[in-house]
């Protein structure tokens, strides 16, 4: 599958004053432009984040990379995805 037509889908929630993005799903680009959604977990808030796939480098940490974080977040922001 073409790695642009694919999206992930986060919920972001705020504890502490730090951000956890947590990987609840992916989305892909139909022809049309419109998306289909496969959801593992439902937001409690309603709220998602919808993310361009970007593959992760080999060797690299846990987490986003600095391309992905959400304008805002600092660097100091813990960044979690669930496998």
């Amino acid at each position: 599958m073409e790695t642009s037509k694919m999206k992930m889908v986060y919920v972001i929630t705020q504890r502490n004053n730090k951000n956890y993005w947590n990987r609840i799903g992916v989305a892909f680009v139909n022809n049309d432009g419109s998306l289909n959604v496969r959801l593992e977990a439902l937001p409690v808030s309603g709220e998602l984040q919808i993310r361009d796939y970007v593959p992760r480098e080999e060797g690299a940490g846990y987490g986003l990379s600095r391309e992905r974080q959400a304008p805002g977040n600092g660097a100091n922001d813990l960044l979690a995805e669930l496998a």
